[in-house]
């Protein structure tokens, strides 16, 4: 990116925030901190930040709560977010990023784990405006606008789904194993696991089962995932 890019630390923890900053800082990002939710929603509104680190355990408001809110809202719909937390079991995994994140890592980190995990993300959610629009059954997505239309209503999706619908649209009708999705959208050098693209899909699907365009993305046994307009 040629500008810093600005992340927005959520934590309640004050030793927590002075240590993620001071690693963002010195690794030329802008840091900004929030300890709560409502003081999130300010810096927000004042200076949008283009990544959000939010930790789980908040208090009033919890950071899966609040990433739930965060994939609603059109002003942070496109904001990526990367959830901390000090727990550790699969199902929390999943319900961290049923709630709406892009990544999860677990307390304690390392800053370089962090830090690596944060520009993987940036250069995934960056947007490629040299790319052009695609249709497929009244389910339209523009990349150059970041723009979603299911029956020419508008869709909001959070960055992840964004790019997982896009490859699957500008690659129909072919059968993608969840490695394959993963170097696709995810990116070959970044860890994830592949339980990862299920959660992703399934929330994709969810998003899609108003209009019904649930059902172009199809599950092959065995396989993976394709991408179909045909019946």
């Amino acid at each position: 990116m040629n500008r810093q890019a600005k992340i927005l630390v959520v934590d309640d923890e004050p030793a927590i925030r002075q240590m993620v900053c001071l690693a963002l800082e010195q690794a030329s990002f802008v840091c900004l901190e929030a300890a709560d939710v409502s003081e999130a929603r300010k810096l927000i509104v004042a200076d949008r930040p283009d990544l959000i680190l939010l930790d789980w355990m908040l208090p009033k408001v919890s950071g899966v709560d609040y990433a739930h809110r965060l994939r609603h809202e059109k002003l942070t719909q496109d904001i990526p977010v990367i959830m901390l937390t000090a727990r550790t079991e699969e199902d929390d995994k999943v319900k961290g990023l049923d709630s709406g994140a892009d990544d999860y890592i677990t307390k304690p980190f390392s800053t370089r784990e962090l830090l690596s995990r944060i520009r993987a993300l940036l250069r995934r959610t960056t947007p490629h405006t040299a790319e052009v629009a695609v249709e497929t059954g009244g389910l339209a997505l523009d990349p150059v606008t970041h723009r979603v239309t299911a029956a020419g209503k508008p869709v909001s999706l959070g960055p992840t789904e964004f790019r997982l619908l896009h490859f699957f649209m500008t690659h129909p009708e072919r059968v993608h194993s969840r490695e394959r999705l993963l170097n696709s959208v995810w990116g070959s050098n970044v860890y994830v696991e592949d339980r990862t693209v299920d959660v992703h899909i399934r929330r994709l699907r969810k998003i899609l089962a108003p209009t019904r365009h649930d059902r172009l993305i199809q599950t092959v046994r065995g396989s993976g995932y394709r991408f179909s307009g045909g019946t």
